[in-house]
């Protein structure tokens, strides 16, 4: 499973900054409101990044566990809490095999963190391990790539630039399709440039799974989990269609 490595991560936030983390974390709590089994109070954020949202959630009350593979994420994730003045506790490891001490109310595996796990044994595994954190009837929210989308629409490769002190870093990202596996293969190059030199070069190639509606249900089901909701993200009433990219799922933990 790929992750983020130092000169990707050090960017991660200016490379997603049009990602509207607060409208989210409202998006997160609308689920809460209208689908939890109680009051949620405590959460597990698998894949939790650099900890945005995190760091929001933490901020409107709830206790957070964040938890990520990427050191170097983690890093740039506890930097930023210390600034916000919240607590959160950081966990290093795989959402497949971590261990946290629970049980949560609820769990987040956003951003299509489900969809780094690229073979079937792991994403029962992923599922099986976010399934032993929650409490009876907690609520499980992720969002995954939409198989007939990604088929319909297919990606798109680009190249984007972000300013460092004194250049920039350039990311160039192809992308192919691997429809007998729901995979694309998504390679990232980076190259951090000062004036008109090159000082250093990274590659990265990340595996990214889409999903099937009722392929999502049998997951969940073997796993655990009911899945109870499915909707175009990022909202909760509209059902997807070709144009849905990416969906969010909400399940119960049975």
């Amino acid at each position: 499973m790929s992750i983020f490595e130092a000169t990707h991560a050090g960017q991660y936030d200016q490379f997603h900054g049009k990602k509207d983390y607060r409208l989210e974390c409202d998006l997160i709590e609308g689920a809460f409101l209208r689908y939890a089994k109680g009051k949620v109070r405590t959460l597990i954020d698998f894949g939790c990044g650099t900890g945005n949202h995190s760091i929001l959630l933490a901020k409107r009350g709830y206790s957070v566990t964040g938890v990520d593979l990427s050191r170097d994420m983690l890093g740039l994730a506890r930097e930023k809490a210390l600034k916000e003045k919240v607590g959160i506790r950081w966990i290093e490891g795989d959402i497949r095999r971590v261990r946290a001490r629970g049980p949560f109310d609820a769990a987040l595996v956003m951003f299509s963190v489900l969809g780094y796990m690229a073979q079937n044994e792991d994403v029962a595994s992923a599922l099986g391990n976010v399934r032993r954190h929650l409490r009876f009837r907690g609520l499980l929210l992720f969002d995954v790539w939409y198989g007939p989308a990604v088929l319909a629409i297919k990606p798109s490769d680009g190249v984007k630039v972000v300013p460092i002190p004194g250049g920039k870093v350039v990311r160039t990202v192809t992308s192919k399709l691997d429809v007998r596996r729901h995979q694309c293969h998504v390679e990232y190059h980076l190259r951090r440039v000062k004036g008109r030199r090159v000082e250093s070069e990274t590659q990265e190639g990340h595996e990214v799974r889409y999903f099937f509606p009722m392929e999502l249900e049998l997951f969940l089901k073997q796993a655990g989990f009911a899945l109870t909701s499915l909707t175009a993200f990022p909202t909760l009433d509209r059902q997807p269609d070709e144009t849905s990219w990416n969906v969010l799922g909400v399940a119960h933990a049975i």
